[in-house]
């Protein structure tokens, strides 16, 4: 008897989820709608705000339909009663597991059908409908220094060629900066990492301490372009063997140190502290330890950066998303973020919002992902591809609907009065007179 793998993603295998009906016979006979169904999918649709949506049953007929048709974006289609009971008990987590194994289609531009449902939700008021009808939120996973291991493992540790086949030639997995509508997404890669080095206003001989380095790109870019040396640290194995391969074959390995290990390990002093991605996988309870790495890695003088997603106001996590595939992460508020700052009187410089950037970035991550679906089908399985899917297009809805930021904060020591005096290093404008 051939043995079945654990999903990657863990995720459930709901009975009868390898071949969803598709006629009127068989399963569908076996459960023949109801009113009490169609009920069910008019107080669902009323939850989130009566978007322009039209919500379907298994027998193929609307249940919810906009009153006005020319406005309807998509259709979300329940095959079954169970993936209907599920998405009501539980959202965010019901609804995402029940679409990744095909007990729900959605009809139309995916990131488009979100958005529309985001905003309405939004409209309805603060966290209409992450509960359950029970009241409860499912509970995140927390982040030791086992369990962030284990998290980054579960996410990274997917194999580079997945991450090879959909990410720019650089491996970028993090929001590009795009400086304008026709840049490539390999150029707005590059422009990010120009921006990042900028903002710490990096200068020949300085000493960089990167916390969170993915595949090892800006460390590179970092040594590389601006003469500095940098030592990055990261828990994921696989990332880490391939930057240090990267960074060999570049020319690079006696400028950039990559370390297999955990950001509250970090020792040392440095003249910049630079975060891009990591702080989403941090943990709201571990906010001031990481203050503290910084406070005792920062020499005085020198700029910080941290650039992570997060929310206009502090709330749970999608669970869907934390649950199945980013383990222990959580998006903060910009009140949130303060516990890294406050106890040690860190003085915020510049707050930028890059979330329009995001968006389009995750949509062309979307578009190059789709292109390989057919082979990612392959090295893993169709329930894996549909929950990426659902990741990449739904993050870029929640982008556009502004639902998720992405915010990058500079910040200083407090007694720091050589901070610049503009955004002229930023952006290319800067004044002899204000190069204190």
């Amino acid at each position: 008897m051939k043995q079945q793998r654990a999903h990657p993603l863990g995720v459930p295998t709901m009975p009868g989820s390898q071949a969803a009906p598709t006629d009127d016979g068989g399963a569908a006979r076996a459960a023949r709608v109801t009113g009490a169904d169609r009920l069910l999918v008019n107080r669902l649709a009323k939850a989130v705000g009566s978007p322009p949506v039209a919500f379907a049953l298994w027998d193929g007929v609307d249940a919810y339909a906009p009153g006005d048709e020319a406005t309807v974006v998509g259709r979300l289609t329940f095959r079954d009663r169970a993936a209907l009971i599920s998405s009501i008990a539980s959202p965010e987590l019901g609804f995402g597991d029940a679409y990744s194994a095909g007990r729900i289609d959605i009809d139309g531009d995916m990131p488009r059908v979100f958005f529309t449902i985001y905003r309405s939700m939004a409209e309805a008021g603060p966290g209409a409908r992450k509960r359950s009808l029970f009241g409860r939120l499912p509970k995140p996973q927390v982040n030791t220094r086992a369990g962030s291991r284990k998290h980054i493992h579960h996410h990274y540790d997917l194999g580079n060629e997945f991450y090879r086949l959909w990410l720019d030639e650089k491996m970028v997995y993090t929001c590009a900066y795009y400086p304008n509508r026709e840049a490539s997404l390999e150029e707005a890669q590059i422009a990010k990492m120009h921006h990042v080095c900028r903002k710490v206003r990096l200068k020949a001989g300085m000493r960089v301490v990167e916390a969170g380095c993915g595949w090892g790109s800006l460390a590179m870019h970092m040594a590389e372009h601006y003469g500095v040396q940098v030592k990055a640290f990261n828990i994921s194995h696989q990332q880490i063997d391939y930057a240090r391969e990267q960074a060999k074959a570049r020319g690079l390995a006696d400028s950039v140190e990559f370390i297999e290990d955990d950001y509250r390990n970090v020792s040392g002093k440095f003249d910049a502290f630079v975060s891009v991605g990591m702080l989403e996988h941090v943990g709201k309870d571990n906010y001031k330890t990481l203050g503290d790495v910084v406070y005792r890695s920062l020499k005085r003088g020198g700029l910080g950066i941290i650039h992570s997603v997060g929310r206009s106001r502090t709330a749970p996590p999608n669970a869907w998303l934390e649950q199945r595939i980013f383990p222990g992460s959580y998006p903060p508020s910009l009140r949130d973020m303060m516990d890294i700052f406050e106890t040690h009187e860190f003085s915020i410089l510049d707050i930028e919002n890059l979330r329009l950037h995001y968006a389009e970035t995750l949509m062309e991550w979307l578009r190059r992902f789709d292109g390989h679906a057919d082979e990612i089908t392959r090295m893993y399985d169709e329930s894996f591809v549909r929950a990426w899917r659902l990741y990449l297009g739904g993050c870029a809805a929640a982008f556009l609907a502004s639902t998720i930021q992405l915010f990058q904060v500079v910040f200083a020591h407090p007694d720091d009065n050589r901070i610049p005096m503009t955004r002229g290093h930023v952006y290319g404008t800067d004044s002899p007179d204000w190069d204190l």
